[in-house]
């Protein structure tokens, strides 16, 4: 392999973006995007920023963009980067096109993405990832991470030749062996994308407010019961382990944000993907992060009736969005518990 590897991101969009623009000045980096994001970067380039200070522009003439999944023949890796519904899609369109023994990653929000590029691409390391922390998109072409955190990916020898490219980008992969840990103490987290969509608040604020802080709460401690149920051991991705946020989370707001100021750094650009779905009418995830908690309780005889309230309201604002307040959400959900 050349010194550059050459890596494709395959669904650029919000994270696909910002990934590939902290890669760029380390690898020969292919944008393989939808005509419409593909036309916003050949018309403003791509411009990444972060919490923390970093901020650069490439210009379009910079960058390798493409629309069709052909680009990616001779790439050393590819990053999947695309909603989880397009996931078979994806898996399709890759086994038609992609070198053998190319190896993939799923940087996608869900448990079950990798299993289901794995089945459609024999032949290739398909390793699952996470991605920890907030993008958002402040402008055209414009990509910053508003909260803090590492990449996360499953631990295998086809990741060396790749390592010093990601470490060099500030984006170092950090590698686990129980992935299937990480990806369901990263969906404990991201139980809050539907709420801070339903709030319709920056992140930081909808967090500040303890009403909302306990919804997610009376989510996370039905998601634990039925992770114990089928034996499912969440992995610690914060500073306390996963079955001790929901305490956390209740505590009186000045207590709680002492503590979260050592748990995750989150600035005021912030806001969850599902948020920035709902405003461009888009269908959102929801199936993939509560609806996993529902599906995964129906399987073990069980029900999850506050994460499918939470599920059932997303339905209904893809439809006609209207933002609630917490205190009204709270007591909706614990009539249900």
């Amino acid at each position: 392999m050349k010194a550059r590897p050459r890596i494709a991101i395959y669904g650029a969009g919000m994270i696909g973006n910002y990934l590939g623009g902290r890669l760029h000045d380390h690898a020969h980096v292919r944008f393989i995007a939808r005509a419409n994001v593909a036309a916003t970067l050949k018309e403003h380039g791509l411009r990444i920023s972060d919490l923390h200070g970093h901020d650069k522009h490439i210009l379009p003439d910079a960058l390798d963009i493409h629309t069709r999944p052909d680009a990616v023949r001779d790439v050393d890796l590819v990053l999947v980067t695309v909603k989880s519904a397009a996931t078979m899609d994806v898996a399709h369109e890759l086994s038609n096109v992609l070198a053998s023994g190319v190896p993939v990653i799923s940087f996608q929000n869900g448990i079950r993405n990798a299993a289901e590029l794995r089945a459609s691409l024999s032949g290739h390391s398909v390793l699952s990832g996470v991605v920890p922390f907030n993008v958002t998109q402040p402008d055209a072409g414009h990509f910053h991470q508003g909260s803090s955190g590492e990449l996360k990916v499953e631990r295998s020898p086809v990741l060396e030749p790749f390592l010093p490219a990601f470490a060099a980008a500030g984006i170092p992969l950090e590698q686990h062996d129980d992935m299937q840990a990480v990806l369901w103490a990263k969906l404990l987290l991201n139980l809050n994308n539907p709420l801070n969509a339903l709030s319709g608040l920056p992140l930081r604020e909808e967090l500040s407010r303890r009403t909302w802080r306990r919804c997610l709460a009376l989510l996370q401690r039905e998601g634990l019961r039925v992770l114990d149920a089928a034996g499912i051991r969440p992995a610690q991705l914060t500073t306390v382990p996963a079955r001790w946020v929901p305490n956390v989370l209740s505590l009186p707001d000045m207590l709680f944000n002492r503590a979260a100021s050592r748990m995750l750094a989150i600035d005021p650009l912030a806001r969850s993907s599902m948020w920035q779905d709902l405003q461009a009418e888009r269908r959102t995830e929801i199936d993939y992060i509560n609806g996993e908690i529902v599906a995964l309780a129906a399987s073990k005889g069980l029900t999850a009736p506050v994460n499918a309230r939470i599920v059932a309201l997303i339905r209904e604002a893809e439809k006609s969005y209207e933002p609630w307040s917490g205190r009204a959400l709270l007591e909706e959900l614990r009539e249900l518990r």
